[in-house]
């Protein structure tokens, strides 16, 4: 094979790995489930939520990958949020079950061609990186055998008169301009702060804070904060893509302290299907910068209230 085929096939690679994971989604869309919301009704549904961590380094996955393993749990009535690669269980003196499938879950970073270089290089200006994704197999811990006990062993769930007081606690923790009143939910970028109709407007209490996290999302991406394009005008792909990502930041935050997410605006479902059938690689993006926006607002979670390690990309074999 030549270097050009060579080069060719592994382009054709990556369009194909970003096509698979956008097709996944888009179908359970089109299929009335939104897949980060999980049915976590009956008890061994409530077991799985939590946020996917490597089993073997307790590194939590992050972006895309989040979407991808609870979906795969789902499917397969798997007990638990925790994974690890084909080696890193050998690593630790257990096995992968005879027959067991596993997961592709990716590794998404930049790199700059050669020949890019040397076009910048001549023109005076700055290199232009292209976005590629590579492919690991991650295992459920399910699927494993004679795991050590530590591992096997399910940590226990949060209390659940611990939940909306750490909300309350990282809300004012943040800083951010936190209003309570009116009868709808914003963010005001122009101004940089949140409005929330009080709690009685809500028909179940743990609805206003899953509420309140969605409006910190976009809040996070103020200028002063993670610095995120927010000028899409309502109807607009632009703003239909800020919604997926506080949409997304929202169900982290909600299954990291205890929530089970839901949709906050079922509404916005047909204009993301559109940006998803217009760039293969907008999930990709949404869900990164979502992973950045719950980083950054559960960073200032109160101690001794919860203490969450940072979320870690996690998808390398050593990891």
């Amino acid at each position: 094979m030549s270097k050009y085929q060579s080069r060719t096939r592994t382009g054709q690679d990556r369009l194909s790995l970003y096509d698979e994971i956008t097709d996944k989604i888009i179908a359970e869309l089109e299929a009335g489930h939104v897949p980060w919301v999980q049915p976590w009704e009956n008890a061994a549904a409530k077991a799985l939520l939590a946020m996917p961590r490597n089993a073997a380094t307790d590194r939590q996955y992050s972006g895309v990958n989040i979407l991808i393993l609870w979906s795969m749990a789902r499917e397969r009535g798997f007990s638990s949020q925790r994974w690890l690669t084909y080696r890193q269980a050998l690593a630790i003196g257990g096995h992968i079950r005879k027959g067991e499938r596993g997961t592709t879950i990716v590794h998404a970073d930049h790199f700059v061609p050669r020949d890019e270089k040397l076009r910048a290089y001549e023109a005076g200006e700055e290199p232009q990186a292209v976005p590629f994704l590579k492919r690991f197999t991650v295992f459920n811990i399910d699927q494993c055998g004679s795991l050590p006990t530590e591992i096997a062993t399910a940590a226990p769930p949060l209390r659940p008169d611990t939940v909306e007081p750490t909300v309350e606690a990282l809300i004012k923790a943040t800083g951010i301009d936190f209003r309570i009143g009116g009868n709808w939910a914003f963010y005001s970028p122009s101004d940089d702060y949140v409005q929330v109709p009080p709690p009685a407007a809500y028909f179940e209490p743990i609805n206003w804070h899953r509420t309140a996290l969605h409006e910190l999302g976009h809040a996070s991406g103020h200028p002063s904060r993670l610095d995120r394009d927010l000028g899409g005008s309502c109807g607009t792909k632009r703003y239909a893509f800020e919604e997926l990502i506080a949409e997304l930041c929202a169900a982290f935050c909600c299954t990291s302290l205890g929530i089970a997410p839901t949709v906050r605006h079922a509404d916005y479902i047909g204009s993301w299907l559109d940006v998803l059938r217009e760039d293969n690689r907008a999930i990709l993006r949404a869900a990164s910068q979502a992973s950045k926006a719950a980083d950054y607002l559960l960073g200032f979670l109160p101690e001794p209230s919860l203490t969450l390690p940072a979320h870690s990309v996690g998808t390398e074999e050593e990891t």
